[in-house]
């Protein structure tokens, strides 16, 4: 019985999502090394990778095709996919590492307030903050690795104005999502 139920679960915008956490380790790997064509092929895979999350949300919901296993897998994909970039890109000098702590920090308190009410069979659902935050992660991300193939000043500026653009989003949907949260969970 447990096949069955699985297998229906396992739809084509979950199969994109499960591509997305496939290409994050050949992003990984490329971007770690230190050749331009290893970088332009970091790049192309993240930017496929990202365009992936875009995509599998509107099918899901087109198809009306949303599933409990889609629902835990993208906000997964999602984090295995940015997380290991921030990584990769602190540890290379691009990111400062208090950017990456902080981002690293809101997303074990987010996820904890999601196992908390997940335990009262309570769910919180994501704010546009949430959403605008992966965008922003996703774009700065895409022009800082623009930076290390292309040697243009303009685009480090850009990047940098991005990523805190991000970073504030990363703040802000945090504190709103743990907010609503501990809201809903004392009035249990």
């Amino acid at each position: 019985m447990k096949k069955t139920k699985l297998k229906n679960q396992i739809t084509g915008p979950t199969y994109l999502t499960i591509l997305r956490i496939i290409l994050a380790i050949p992003f990984a790997i490329f971007l770690y090394i230190p050749e331009n064509w290893a970088r332009i092929t970091a790049l192309i895979t993240f930017i496929i990778a990202s365009i992936t999350d875009h995509i599998d949300g509107k099918w899901a919901r087109k198809e009306k095709t949303v599933t409990n296993l889609g629902a835990f897998l993208d906000p997964l994909a999602d984090k295995i996919l940015v997380n290991l970039a921030f990584l990769i890109l602190t540890y290379i000098n691009v990111v400062p590492l208090w950017v990456f702590a902080t981002i690293l920090i809101r997303d074990f308190a987010v996820d904890g307030m999601r196992m908390a009410s997940a335990r009262e069979g309570l769910t919180i659902s994501a704010s546009i903050f949430g959403k605008l935050k992966t965008t922003f992660q996703m774009i700065a991300l895409i022009i800082l690795q623009l930076t290390l193939v292309l040697d243009f000043f303009s685009l480090l500026i850009i990047g940098d104005i991005l990523l805190y653009i991000a970073l504030s989003l990363v703040i802000f949907s945090g504190l709103d999502y743990i907010i609503k949260g501990y809201k809903i969970l004392n009035k249990k």
